[in-house]
Formats: structure tokens, C-alpha cells, sequence
């Protein structure tokens, strides 16, 4: 038997995805408690979808950004800095080491239109809408 460490914040978050059918769609779960990785902002626009993420301090060589079916990974690593042996630290607060996030992609992605572009430490990922893809259809909803 293998133990799974639980997480009660990530399971109330998937009760109330069910409970109510967000008509929003999620692109993907927050990050689980105790792990460490970029904050991202999701946004989508007439053609396309935005990503961008906050990698201060983090060059592109040390980040990778792949597409598997229709899941956008985003991995790096983030190293600790060379520490001077006279320094004394009072306080360490900066995460190190590697990270992983996963994003499902939405059905009008163009998995052959993907762009990445790092700069003053922020990663950018546009994703572009298939051309000529349905959009969703407006239904009215009356008030009480």
C-alpha cells in the first residue's frame, strides 16, 4: 500500500467544481500545497491564448516548455545562488529547485501554433484558436 499525502484545500476545490458547472473553463489545478513553481495568468482573447508566467531571476536555458496531446507542460529549475561562506543569513524565503506545471489546452487550440518568448523574467505562451472553429453558442438565461 503507498501513502498519498492529502490535501483538503485541492479537495474542496474539486467538491465545488462539481457541485457547480463553472461555465468558465479551467485550464488547470493551483499548485498543490508545499510546492513551489511560477505563478501563471490565463487569458484569452479573439484569437488567442495567453500564458504568462512570473520566472524572476531564471534564464531560458534552465526552462523547457513542451506539448503532449493537448497538455501544455511548462518545467525548469531554479538554482540557489553561490552563498558567500562569510555571509550570514537571517532569513531565506526564495524557492529553489525544480517545478512542473500542467495546463489541459481547450478543443480550438492550434497544438501547431504554440509561441514561447522569455524576457525581464517573465515566460509568454500564445497559443492561437484554430481558424474557423466553433465558437461557444450564447444561451440566454432568464432571471427569477
Amino acid at each position: 500500500m503507498s501513502l498519498i499525502k492529502w490535501e483538503p484545500l485541492n479537495d474542496i476545490e474539486a467538491m465545488v467544481d462539481r457541485a457547480f458547472s463553472w461555465p468558465i473553463p479551467r485550464f488547470g489545478a493551483a499548485l498543490p500545497l508545499g510546492e513551489w513553481g511560477p505563478r501563471i495568468d490565463i487569458s484569452e482573447s479573439d484569437g488567442t491564448y495567453l500564458f504568462k508566467a512570473d520566472i524572476p531571476g531564471m534564464d531560458r536555458q534552465d526552462l523547457s516548455v513542451t506539448l503532449r496531446g493537448d497538455r501544455l507542460t511548462i518545467q525548469g529549475e531554479r538554482k540557489r545562488e553561490q552563498e558567500d561562506r562569510k555571509s550570514h543569513f537571517h532569513r531565506i524565503e526564495r524557492s529553489v529547485g525544480s517545478f512542473s506545471r500542467s495546463f489541459s489546452l481547450p478543443q480550438d487550440a492550434d497544438l501547431h501554433a504554440v509561441r514561447a518568448h522569455c524576457d525581464k523574467g517573465e515566460l509568454t505562451i500564445t497559443v492561437a484558436k484554430q481558424a474557423g472553429a466553433a465558437a461557444p453558442e450564447c444561451v440566454a438565461v432568464p432571471i427569477d
